[in-house]
């Protein structure tokens, strides 16, 4: 049976590091067929142009504040029977879309959410979550490593994370795409929203990860301390209007404020903002939200198909390798597997030391990712602090955590 057709939409906008980065990962994806497409500013559209190991991006010029616009216009070009959304600031695991997409062979799924880890590479930033009527997320227990649909009841949804969502593109176009009055925050939410009320189901896939980098931006510096919470409000506004009774909006106004403010305090307990800044964040919280409550919102009607035919990415058959090393022969073995990621595989190398250091996982620039921490520490967070083990059998355990997000050694 052939695999559904996906397109890979990716919005940058000033970040033009990280969308190498994201789309060097994206040329490992072990997946069949797929096309990208970018929508960034005039520096993303650069590097894309560039990037010889994906010369069949379909590259769309934007540079607007507005991530909603921005997949909305990448939609228009993507003729993927699926729609799989990833940030500029994240790395998917080579099996992502395998696993991602999967599920939309049932009729009934519309969207399809994974997993994402964060800078650490091992603890999770978003597993399984749910909405409530108010938008608000709460975590939902799921089988660990199979995909799991669910029907939301009235008034609920199903959460996706915009860093690793996809759905069906025609059920997204059918309820209108993303609202461009959600401009940076709350756009999956109320997609998620309008897709749960159109009946639609939702299947949530632990296996399909992506890694997560929370870089800077215009909203946020790199250590996820706010810049501006004037869009948030603004958000805030505009999914009251469509979403809550009128009735419920004060309390739930009151509930966000509180919950802003508490995080702004915690970052200048921390030493990580000033009073000063509290004052004016919390301030342009309040103005967002009066703009919030007369912005327009909805947007065009989109188009059934794509302005441009399906362009794949040249099918590249990949190895996948592992090596592990004692610590102090770090260094050479991840240049070695930097050269062999160059002539087509996907390397990971495992980096341990005689020690229970916390493991952690990165992807370079190079292609090639890296897992390092102690011969006894733990890896997974819920594993204990100490495990008294062999080098060969922590290879062989890390290795086969590993392959089920990343693929099976080719001998």
């Amino acid at each position: 049976m052939s695999e559904q057709t996906v397109s890979v939409i990716i919005v940058s906008r000033g970040r033009p590091d990280a969308l190498r980065r994201c789309l060097t990962g994206v040329a490992q994806l072990q997946y069949r067929p797929f096309e990208v497409v970018v929508v960034a500013c005039p520096d993303g559209i650069a590097v894309t142009e560039r990037l010889e190991i994906l010369p069949d991006i379909k590259c769309i010029a934007f540079d607007e504040a507005n991530i909603s616009a921005a997949r909305n216009l990448g939609l228009v070009h993507a003729a993927g029977e699926v729609v799989a959304f990833i940030d500029d600031d994240a790395v998917p695991e080579p099996l992502w879309l395998h696993h991602l997409v999967a599920p939309a062979a049932r009729s009934n799924v519309a969207a399809m959410g994974g997993y994402v880890r964060g800078r650490n590479g091992i603890s999770y930033q978003y597993k399984a979550r749910t909405l409530d009527g108010n938008g608000t997320a709460q975590t939902v227990e799921i089988d660990p490593f199979q995909a799991t649909v669910l029907a939301p009841p009235k008034g609920r949804a199903i959460k996706t994370e915009g860093t690793n969502m996809a759905f069906r593109r025609d059920a997204l176009v059918a309820i209108g795409g993303f609202d461009p009055a959600f401009r940076f925050y709350l756009d999956e939410t109320d997609v998620n929203m309008r897709l749960a009320r159109a009946g639609h189901s939702t299947a949530l896939v632990p296996l399909a990860q992506v890694h997560h980098g929370f870089a800077a931006s215009a909203t946020r510096r790199d250590d996820r301390v706010p810049r501006d919470l004037y869009e948030i409000g603004a958000s805030w506004g505009v999914f009251q209007r469509k979403h809550i009774p009128k009735e419920a909006r004060a309390d739930h106004w009151d509930g966000i404020c509180a919950a802003e403010r508490r995080r702004v305090l915690d970052h200048m307990v921390a030493g990580r903002l000033e009073p000063r800044d509290v004052r004016r964040l919390m301030k342009r919280l309040l103005a967002g939200y009066a703009e919030g409550q007369t912005r327009s919102f909805g947007g065009a009607a989109l188009a059934r198909h794509a302005v441009l035919p399906f362009r794949p990415v040249a099918p590249v058959r990949r190895k996948v390798r592992y090596e592990a090393v004692r610590g102090f022969r770090g260094t050479a073995a991840v240049q070695a597997a930097a050269r062999r990621v160059a002539q087509g595989s996907i390397e990971t190398v495992f980096i341990l030391s005689r020690t229970a250091l916390f493991h952690r996982v990165s992807f370079t620039e190079q292609g090639v990712w890296i897992q390092r921490g102690g011969l006894f520490g733990r890896a997974d967070r819920d594993e204990p602090l100490f495990r008294l083990t062999r080098f060969s059998r922590r290879v062989t355990r890390e290795q086969k955590r590993v392959s089920l997000v990343r693929g099976q050694q080719d001998w």
